[in-house]
């Protein structure tokens, strides 16, 4: 494929190479190596900036963060989250039924829910919620200039530094406390992995909650099949995430070395875009990839990654998904678009997908 800045890399669309490239070692996430398929690379250079972005590290760097937050967001320290995500999510229903339709889905309920989740989380008010989601927009805006994004890191930045000041005076029962007190990492790694954590726990749930109940809109049999069944919300969620494979323009890697994969050889220094969306619709791993099937058994899919990079907030993606999709439909069964499909604008300019606003009425 050809990318913006003239390189000639490669486009992975197949499930078993997509597995093969994200799992191989001799393929790096260096930015100084990658070429974007979309817009510029100021974004990935900006981010290579911050201590503790270690989405764009490498082992041994990479695990050196990782191993600080993996007890974090084990399956079992999910399972004890799920009561406050439960009345978190009752409250923000409590609060659209109550203001009565139509209501902006993304605003009053996608949006709200993972926020206040990864607020509370991470030790951050939520209280400044407005700042953070603002300065996340253009960050992840591809339209957005380099002065932009800078303004907005800076600003971020800074936000999440005053915050580990204040948990080194005052520690409480939080993730950044616990960075704190673990000694392990530097103020400034500190400060990179809670905005990282920050942005991260809230967009990419946020994205889902929102596009996955416009998709089960505008599909009424698979809807009414969770209204009615909600012992079907972990499969309808890996389903979802499978069908709608939000992160839309990558994975991207870059080779560290000639590297084979299903017989082509990628030279080292070339740039390999993996297409999760395509991997995820790979007729020769999934029957009938195209059709949206609550009910289809097992997982498989790419959506949270694969390797080392595999996304660290799956689990409590999943316990929020799990949790809010079916609450939203069992609270307004009559749950509808109050505008025609076409005029709801999708986020094709971000780096992840989704819908700006969702117009619904009950």
């Amino acid at each position: 494929m050809l990318y913006t800045d003239g390189h000639v890399g490669w486009l992975v669309t197949g499930h078993a190479a997509a597995r093969a490239v994200l799992a191989d070692h001799r393929f790096t996430t260096d930015p100084s190596m990658l070429h974007p398929p979309i817009g510029e690379r100021v974004t990935q250079e900006l981010l290579a900036e911050v201590p503790g972005f270690f989405l764009q590290a490498d082992p041994p760097e990479h695990t050196r963060f990782r191993r600080q937050l993996t007890g974090q967001f084990t399956v079992h320290h999910m399972k004890r989250l799920e009561p406050r995500i439960e009345q978190i999510t009752s409250d923000r229903l409590d609060a659209m039924e109550q203001a009565g339709p139509p209501a902006d889905l993304v605003e009053e309920f996608a949006l709200p829910i993972p926020s206040l989740v990864i607020c509370e989380l991470l030790g951050v008010p939520y209280s400044g919620h407005h700042r953070f989601q603002r300065r996340s927009r253009v960050m992840l805006d591809l339209d957005s200039t380099p002065e932009q994004v800078r303004e907005a890191l800076d600003d971020l930045m800074g936000y999440m530094r005053e915050l580990v000041d204040h948990r080194r005076a005052e520690p409480g029962d939080d993730l950044i406390s616990g960075l704190v007190s673990a000694r392990q990492l530097t103020k400034e790694e500190i400060t990179g992995v809670a905005m990282l954590l920050l942005v991260a726990g809230h967009e990419t749930t946020a994205n889902m909650l929102a596009l996955g109940t416009f998709t089960l809109l505008r599909n009424p049999a698979q809807l009414a099949a969770l209204r009615d069944d909600p012992s079907l919300a972990s499969t309808a969620v890996e389903e979802l995430l499978r069908y709608l494979t939000i992160v839309h323009l990558g994975a991207i890697r870059a080779a560290k070395e000639d590297v084979e994969i299903e017989g082509q050889v990628i030279k080292a220094g070339e740039t390999v875009t993996v297409s999760l969306a395509a991997a995820n619709r790979d007729p020769g791993h999934f029957e009938d990839p195209d059709t949206l099937d609550l009910t289809r058994p097992g997982t498989g899919h790419l959506a949270f990654g694969h390797g080392v990079h595999q996304c660290l907030g799956q689990q409590l993606a999943r316990v929020e998904m799990r949790i809010g999709y079916p609450a939203l439909l069992r609270r307004f069964p009559g749950l509808r678009l109050a505008v025609p499909p076409e005029e709801v604008a999708t986020r094709s300019t971000m780096a992840i997908y989704g819908v700006h606003r969702l117009p619904v009425a009950w």
